[in-house]
């Protein structure tokens, strides 16, 4: 088995289930060593050796993203461990998505104020972080990726205020990151996954009352054609082996986009759904949805005009 990452040491938050496990067992599949955090360790386990049993080696470590005592204990046992060596730093951890489900449907005002934090806390600020104890390690050796897990929610309106203002923030994050990085030869990019088969998504897509929610009624036909948590993990192997990284530093990089770019499929072998396509985009626009058959799959929104949608001016 190619191990293209034997030898580089990773950090990924968030990992017992969901993206950051996927991310955590494709990294160990290829040779790396990856720290993994979360605030349980049964469920951390349970991965570690899932990861371990790929290649690579696999070490689980209970950590609050929201404590910073916690976050910089980690960083610490990194860098004691390792000898201050840090390659690969994706920022993953987040709590928030059970309280937007719990809270879809109500404005900004009438959901409880205190939801800013569920999503925000475990999330933006934890990603900051990181980021900072994550950049002490990789800027004295000159090299070091940091990916932060964003989506297309900060590009416009999806689900809550806090949601998309945390993934706008996200994506501001990387680019300012990197501004500051960059003379130190250290990348930071923001990632974006497609729709992803998480494992609260499926529990939620099968409960009864999401059949009348109307987002969840809109994708539950596109679900079975979505990323699996592995892609995303593929996605970051590929940046993580990319020599010309730093190139990238500081974008907003799509999974569809690096599909195409590094020619990858999901694990099972399926292509990824391209969520900039044009019949995508028009898909998820009733009065134009009918159009999205007869337009080909590789007709893709310029990003130039997702620029100008995205102009605060």
């Amino acid at each position: 088995m190619a191990s293209p990452m034997k030898g580089q040491v990773c950090v990924v938050t968030g990992a017992s289930r969901g993206i950051g496990r996927g991310i955590a067992l494709q990294l160990c599949r290829a040779g790396a060593t990856v720290y993994i955090t979360g605030r349980h360790l049964d469920t951390l386990q349970a991965t570690a050796q899932e990861a371990q049993s790929l290649g690579g080696r696999c070490v689980p470590v209970v950590c609050d993203s929201s404590q910073e005592s916690q976050v910089q204990r980690l960083f610490e046992q990194v860098d004691r461990e390792q000898h201050g060596r840090l390659d690969v730093l994706v920022n993953n951890a987040y709590a928030g998505v059970q309280d937007i489900l719990n809270n879809r449907g109500r404005a900004f005002w009438e959901a409880p104020a205190s939801i800013w934090d569920d999503i925000n806390n475990v999330g933006l600020r934890g990603h900051y972080l990181c980021s900072v104890y994550g950049a002490r390690l990789m800027v004295p050796a000159g090299q070091g990726l940091i990916v932060v897990i964003s989506s297309i929610g900060g590009l416009q309106y999806a689900m809550s205020v806090p949601y998309g203002v945390g993934k706008a923030a996200c994506d501001k994050l990387a680019a300012d990151c990197a501004h500051e990085l960059r003379r130190h030869r250290v990348s930071y990019v923001s990632l974006w996954p497609g729709l992803v088969q998480t494992e609260l998504l499926k529990e939620h897509m099968a409960k009864e009352e999401a059949e009348k929610d109307p987002l969840f009624k809109q994708l539950k036909p596109l679900f079975s054609s979505a990323e699996t948590t592995e892609m995303s993990g593929k996605c970051v192997v590929a940046l993580a082996t990319d020599s010309n990284i730093l190139s990238l530093s500081g974008k907003v990089l799509p999974s569809c986009d690096l599909a195409q770019r590094y020619g990858l499929r999901d694990v099972d072998g399926r292509p990824v759904q391209d969520y900039l396509s044009v019949s995508s985009i028009v898909l998820h626009v009733p009065s134009m949805n009918w159009l999205a058959s007869y337009l080909p799959s590789f007709l893709r929104m310029p990003k130039w005009i997702i620029s100008l949608y995205t102009s605060k001016f």
